[in-house]
């Protein structure tokens, strides 16, 4: 074993007596780790490397976590913790299920590192909403009022945000520089200064270097953009006025958001690029003061550990409060309980045992294949049950399309990439809009590939999906979940009813009727259920089985029958298919030779004269071999 490192340490009855608090403050660039007593007398205090929650597995969480576990000399009372990239009430429960393995039964408040930096300013006799401006090597804004209502503004990252972050102001600098290459010939004081900064000759080299440096790289140019301002330099000082006017900006969409108008907001300024630089944060002040009347301006005097530090306090208050270990706080918008119990998942068929395959393990491959086939043949006489739900949900995506509105399927793993599959294939068979059938998964593109932890799990999540594409009375919603029971297509649903749009639960589990029956709150209950008992797995559990294979008949069946409703097919030939390889063209050619009965060079010279337009040229063809109307 290392010497130099040490086991997390245990509780000890010496512990209890004296308790200290454990602040931890992470982000891209480093994690801040404090540890002080009930006085605020420093214990421990430690800076390690960079953490941000949406870039680590399970596992790199954790050695980062026991890493500051081992050089602690005492276990704290109460921890809080703030890591960039948690984002979702799902990732503060990840983060705080990773803290609680390292140090189990220990009160913890995990949140963001926005929240870390707003708890560290001191709060003043009268409660009022607060607004955090972060500048640093990326910008954020985030308030929070009185009554615990939050808004943010900005921090999406350099590529699409962090508006007036030291990356943002070294990128709008080397742009500026060139431009000014370009319109004048030659670099002022500020080109000359950032090529001297990059130790280049030339300026022909900052294109390899501009599409190979990191966010940090570039943001430490935006020290050269204050060194050249001070010196006087128009470019550099118009480039930092901009910044203050767009941290002004955004600071006070930000407070609008949390008041809805004006009235008393206190802005605090956190940052490198604003704390230690005093004429731009004297800028920025004036701008804040400028445009919201009544603002109050803080400089944020301490580091945002100190804000963790609250933070653990406030949760070992809340423990002794109640003389036992309180979780993160819960979210208002929770599932009922009718669906929340995990007895209505045992009763799932797709939980249970197959006793045909017990012996899978031992079964020849010839057998296993036709195991496997007789269990799918099954499939068919399960959906037809369901005929009469699918039909009235046919109808109603059929009236979507006619009146402008959209399909939406809304999922969580296998169901969910199932979703996204069938909406892929709707534009290229039926030339829709990629907006017209959409998938929703939880846990966004990565999930297609990867599991996402916790995103199936996220209640809000599923809705601010729903909140994010806009969804409305014309759209019909589709949530797929294999148990009935997943958390966040039930969010999905409860945002789309809520928004007037029609609902659909798509499950294997039969006894989720009798589960949405006993809820008392209509605001849960879909519109239509379709629960077809597809039996136990062969695999016991493994949904990408017999109910994979479901989902994607009954899928089909929606989307092929609304299309064929709305026109998009003629006879049995997909007359709207969008021609867009070799294959799908000679489809498109023999699709009009049937329809018609012209020939092959016919069929090719209406697609030309309608720009491959499948159906354009159908109806061109059959105008001309429709007899005129006597006069």
């Amino acid at each position: 074993m290392n010497p130099g490192r040490r086991k997390p340490t245990t509780r000890h009855s010496k512990d209890r007596a004296a308790p200290c608090f454990l602040g931890i403050e992470a982000g891209g660039t480093r994690t801040s780790v404090l540890l002080v007593d009930a006085a605020d007398q420093q214990i421990a205090s430690f800076k390690t490397g960079p953490a941000v929650l949406s870039l680590m597995s399970d596992r790199e969480l954790q050695w980062h976590l026991r890493d500051i576990a081992t050089r602690l000399p005492r276990t704290p009372s109460a921890i809080g913790i703030g890591m960039a990239g948690a984002r979702t009430e799902a990732d503060k429960e990840r983060l705080s299920r990773a803290v609680s393995r390292v140090w189990p039964a220990i009160p913890c408040t995990a949140t963001n590192d926005l929240e870390t930096a707003l708890a560290a300013a001191p709060r003043g006799r009268r409660a009022i909403p607060r607004v955090l401006v972060l500048s640093g090597t990326g910008s954020c804004c985030f308030g929070r009022s009185p009554d615990g209502r939050t808004a943010k503004v900005g921090g999406r990252g350099h590529v699409i945000g962090d508006r007036a972050s030291a990356c943002d102001i070294g990128l709008r600098a080397l742009r500026s520089v060139i431009a000014d290459l370009d319109h004048r010939g030659q670099m002022g004081p500020l080109g000359a200064a950032i090529l001297n900064a990059l130790l280049f000759t030339e300026p022909e080299q900052l294109i390899p270097w501009s599409v190979q440096a990191g966010k940090s790289e570039i943001a430490s140019l935006a020290v050269t953009v204050f060194a050249v301002a001070a010196k006087g330099d128009l470019l550099a000082k118009r480039l930092l006025n901009e910044a203050a006017e767009m941290l002004a900006e955004d600071a006070s969409v930000c407070a609008r958001q949390l008041l809805g108008c004006e009235g008393p907001v206190e802005f605090i300024l956190n940052g490198g690029v604003i704390l230690n630089n005093p004429a731009f944060q004297r800028d920025v002040t004036r701008r804040l003061k400028k445009g919201w009347a009544g603002a109050r301006v803080t400089p944020l005097a301490r580091g945002s550990v100190f804000g963790a530090i609250e933070l653990a306090r406030l949760a070992y208050r809340q423990t002794e409060a109640v003389s036992s270990v309180k979780s993160p706080p819960a979210s208002d918008f929770v599932l009922p309980q009718e669906i929340a119990d995990l007895a209505v998942l045992a009763q799932s068929p797709t939980e249970k045992r197959n006793p045909k395959s017990s012996h899978l393990d031992q079964m020849p491959i010839a057998r296993g294949i036709e195991l496997m086939l007789s269990e799918d043949a099954t499939l068919t006489l399960a959906i037809r049950q369901e005929r009469k739900a699918i039909a009235r949900v046919i109808l109603e995506v059929v009236r979507a399309f006619q009146h402008g509105g959209r399909l939406i399927y809304a999922g969580a793993g296998t169901s969910g990439r199932l979703g996204v599959l069938d909406a892929s294939e709707i534009p290229p068979t039926f030339r829709a809009s990629r907006e017209q059938v959409q998938g929703i998964i939880a846990g966004g593109r990565q999930a297609l590939w990867s599991a996402v932890e916790g995103a199936e799990d996220d209640v809000q999540g599923g809705a601010l999906a729903i909140r994010n594409r806009a969804v409305g009375s014309k759209d019909v919603i589709i949530g797929i979940a294999a148990s009935g029971r997943t958390p966040f297509v039930w969010g999905a649903l409860h945002e789309a009813r809520a928004r007037g749009a029609f609902t659909v639960l798509l499950c294997f589990n039969p006894a989720m009727r009798q589960a949405v029956r006993r809820m008392r709150d209509p605001s849960w209950k879909p519109d239509v259920m379709i629960t077809p008992d597809v039996g136990p797995e062969v695999l016991t559990g493994s949904t990408r089985l017999k109910a994979g294979t479901a989902t994607k008949l009954i899928l089909n069946m929606i989307t092929t029958l609304a299309m064929t409703k709305v026109g998009k097919v003629v006879s049995n030939l997909m007359v709207d298919v969008n021609p867009s390889n070799v294959k799908l063209r000679d489809r498109a050619l023999r699709i009009l030779c049937d329809l018609t009965g012209c020939s092959v060079a016919g069929a090719g010279t209406a697609l030309n004269h309608s720009g491959w337009v499948v159906k354009k040229a159908y109806d061109t063809l059959r105008r001309r071999k429709s007899p005129r109307r006597r006069s």
